[in-house]
């Protein structure tokens, strides 16, 4: 296990549709909609359900989007699998307003997961099942090691952002997964940080001085190594970006 570091900081597969038709007709303030096909989507499936559970509860959207405190056309939208995704508290508040047992509550990390492209599902859920994780990290520390507030100032430089939920959700995400190197089934991490990563003053200095921390903590266990490259070792193999090899338990590696 190796750890080394100069210098300072600071000083201290479903897929989706490509168009969806949908016959409407105003009716007070609510919305009568096609139901669209369940089957065409995870966040169809989710809708599809907001839907059924909505008009046995004798609700109107207007009515169902007082509850957890948004508009009608919101309702609509999650109905129909148009617009933005349903958030985690939205769907929350929504299972809760209809009595739905969880049910919401349980889909919608597979509608979360959904609005990624498929290769970032594919990864996600094979890093979920490896057995070793090799990564080199070009530009940022790896999700797996990032502190709550590392996360936050580089997740929040995402110009597709919709807001502060959404930013909260994704933090989450993140920090969740991290559970798994602390699970009976954890998976040996290797990651080679350039140097660059830990010189990049990334959320301030503060910041960094807690990531830098939780760098040398996290080097400290059995199952986990952290490395270093440092500039003086001029160029290399991979220096257009970082790389991450994910070893299956069949041994086959994906990189």
């Amino acid at each position: 296990m190796t750890f080394r570091i100069q210098g300072s900081f600071g000083g201290s597969t479903l897929e989706r549709p490509q168009s969806l038709t949908f016959q409407a007709v105003r009716n007070g303030s609510d919305v009568l909609a096609k139901e669209i096909d369940p089957r065409g989507s995870i966040a169809g499936l989710f809708g599809s359900r907001v839907r059924r559970l909505r008009m046995a509860a004798g609700l109107t959207q207007a009515e169902l989007g007082k509850k957890p405190h948004v508009v009608s056309t919101r309702i609509t939208q999650i109905e129909r699998a148009s617009g933005a995704k349903p958030t985690e508290s939205l769907s929350r508040a929504l299972d809760e307003a209809l009595g739905a047992d969880e049910l919401l509550v349980d889909l919608w990390p597979y509608v979360y997961r959904e609005a990624f492209p498929d290769w970032s599902q594919a990864f996600m859920e094979r890093s979920a099942r490896a057995v070793a994780i090799r990564e080199y990290a070009a530009h940022v520390v790896p999700g797996l090691l990032q502190t709550p507030d590392y996360a936050r100032a580089v997740l929040s430089l995402d110009p597709l952002l919709t807001g502060e939920e959404q930013l909260e959700e994704r933090i989450a995400a993140r920090l969740g997964r991290q559970q798994r190197l602390h699970s009976p089934d954890r998976p040996e991490l290797w990651v080679v940080l350039d140097e660059a990563v830990l010189r990049r003053p990334v959320g301030g200095p503060v910041v960094m001085r807690k990531q830098m921390a939780r760098l040398l903590e996290a080097a400290e266990e059995p199952h986990i190594t952290v490395q270093v490259l440092p500039f003086d070792q001029g160029g290399h193999g991979v220096m257009g970006g970082s790389l991450t090899v994910l070893t299956s338990p069949d041994e086959s590696e994906v990189v």
